[in-house]
């Protein structure tokens, strides 16, 4: 039951760190990435969509995005989409393809992105601590209740804290790693 809890607790561990990946790849550079796009939902015939599902990219140049819809009709509602998303870009039509050309980002602008990663960054940190914590909880409950002994149970809490430091370790690491690529110009 012990390993069990441990495993879990690793693997939700685990997808708190690539949501966290997700997240900072949302996050624009200034160079063009189709991640940039990758929250973006479009009100498809009356339910939202994830843009991915309804257009392919293209990169022709570092900082111009093609996005082909797969149905024509959809180019409205995904340029809408565009506009109002947080990415900040202007999308322009020609009635096949919608091109976003990506702005230069001004000194300001990185400092303000940079805030936004920490953010995100301290919420992947504290969801991996409550991760952590109910973990704890359940090895506590077994202890208690004499399903495993006192040792087992130390053993396994400090199992615990060495899986709970190496991914907050690895935010960590992702967080200084964009910080890095953000304020590179």
């Amino acid at each position: 039951m012990i390993e069990e809890t441990l495993l879990e607790a690793e693997d939700k561990m685990d997808k708190a760190v690539e949501v966290a990946k997700e997240d900072f790849a949302s996050i624009r550079t200034g160079r063009a990435n189709p991640g940039l796009y990758n929250k973006v939902l479009v009100d498809y015939y009356g339910s939202p969509t994830p843009l991915q599902q309804l257009a392919s990219f293209a990169i022709p140049d570092a900082r111009t995005i093609l996005i082909t819809p797969f149905d024509k009709t959809a180019l409205r509602d995904i340029e809408r989409a565009l506009s109002d998303s947080e990415v900040g870009a202007n999308p322009s039509n020609d009635g096949n393809v919608i091109r976003v050309t990506i702005p230069e980002l001004t000194q300001e602008r990185r400092k303000e992105y940079v805030k936004i990663v920490k953010s995100k960054g301290e919420d992947a940190k504290i969801s991996i601590r409550s991760i952590r914590r109910k973990a704890k909880e359940t090895l506590d409950r077994l202890v208690k209740d004499g399903e495993a002994g006192e040792d087992e149970g130390s053993r396994a809490e400090k199992e615990l804290d060495v899986l709970t430091k190496s991914h907050v370790d690895g935010i960590d690491e992702l967080l200084k790693r964009k910080e890095a690529e953000l304020l590179e110009v």
